[in-house]
């Protein structure tokens, strides 16, 4: 029986590409604080009586337009990861937990349970830290935990926005289609300015840093000028404030001002899913072709790159040798 398990926890993806999967995946996802910060009753106002009307209307075509012969391309490549790592871990079970829909986290805590697992580590794959996402994560997790009467010494790995063991394999995979003539666009998920807000209040990791703090490791390493990259932020919901620029307008300013040649690296998302298939690689190339550009290229997320599993693993091992989190109610 295992003594050591991994929890490898995503955010989630409908599970068919449908309307009513996409309504009730958005409904889950939406109706988090952590997501959506606003008060309960607003919150529920702006999910229940706006989003959830029109929304599930518009996506659903978008994830058919990427949905693969095996699933959802998230779930598909969330797994590749799991199996990988834990064919690299030799003896150590992994499982995958959806903070949102299937494969749930409480499912993969009662699998990684019945394997025997005594010491814990629960491994959001986010880079960066966010509220939205790590955060929730683990809060999450530590009530599923207490829900289903398992407490096994637990360990957690945190954030890694400039850690070798993701930058390194980061570098390589963009490195191929970098030239003379191209440009290097970060785009990462966007989020909230009141999430950057509360985190600076709080005194805990900041988002927006962490961002920058990769893309300043990867600029540096590939020795680029500040003429050859540029920053943004995609994925923006709703009409409160969020991070700028966003992924759009940058790269329509790109293309106006005579860039031809654009390569696009998504370094918050581990996984391809709807937010690089779909929008960086068919609508974001329209708006750049629409606007005068002539080849964009969005390069592949990580997946079960070999380096980035060696680097995973790293990053697992380390947190294993380090001290458990023992205080479960911390974490609430």
């Amino acid at each position: 029986m295992a003594t050591q398990g991994v929890l490898l926890i995503n955010v989630g993806t409908p599970d068919e590409p449908t309307i009513p999967s996409v309504r009730n995946y958005l409904r889950e996802f939406l109706l988090d604080p952590d997501v959506i910060d606003a008060p309960y009753l607003i919150r529920h106002f702006l999910v229940k009586g706006i989003i959830l009307r029109f929304r599930p209307k518009k996506i659903a075509p978008r994830y058919q337009s990427i949905w693969m012969k095996e699933g959802s391309p998230l779930r598909v490549y969330t797994k590749k990861i799991s199996d990988a790592l834990e064919e690299k871990l030799v003896g150590i079970p992994c499982e995958v937990g959806m903070r949102y829909g299937n494969p749930s986290i409480k499912d993969a805590l009662e699998r990684l349970k019945n394997k025997g697992v005594e010491e814990l580590l629960i491994a959001p794959l986010f880079p960066h830290f966010a509220q939205a996402t790590t955060e929730t994560s683990f809060k999450h997790t530590f009530s599923q935990l207490k829900k289903i009467n398992w407490s096994p010494k637990t360990f957690q790995l945190n954030s890694f926005p400039d850690d070798p063991n993701y930058i390194t394999p980061l570098i390589n995979s963009i490195k191929p289609h970098l030239g003379k003539d191209t440009h290097l666009l970060f785009s990462f998920h966007g989020l909230p300015l009141s999430h950057i807000r509360r985190a600076q209040k709080l005194g805990i990791p900041n988002y927006a840093e962490h961002c920058e703090m990769t893309t300043m490791s990867v600029v540096k390493a590939l020795n680029l000028n500040k003429n050859q990259w540029s920053l943004s932020f995609q994925s923006r919901l709703g009409p409160v404030k969020w991070l700028t620029p966003s992924t759009d307008k940058m790269v329509v300013d790109l293309a106006k001002n005579g860039i031809k040649k654009l390569v696009i690296v998504s370094p918050a998302f581990l996984a391809d899913g709807l937010e690089t298939l779909e929008e960086l690689d068919i609508e974001i190339r329209e708006l750049f072709i629409k606007n005068g550009g002539e080849d964009l290229t969005v390069v592949k997320c990580l997946n079960d790159d070999p380096l980035w599993i060696d680097g995973l693993a790293n990053l697992v091992i380390n947190t294993f040798n380090s001290n458990p989190h023992l205080n479960l109610e911390s974490s609430k």
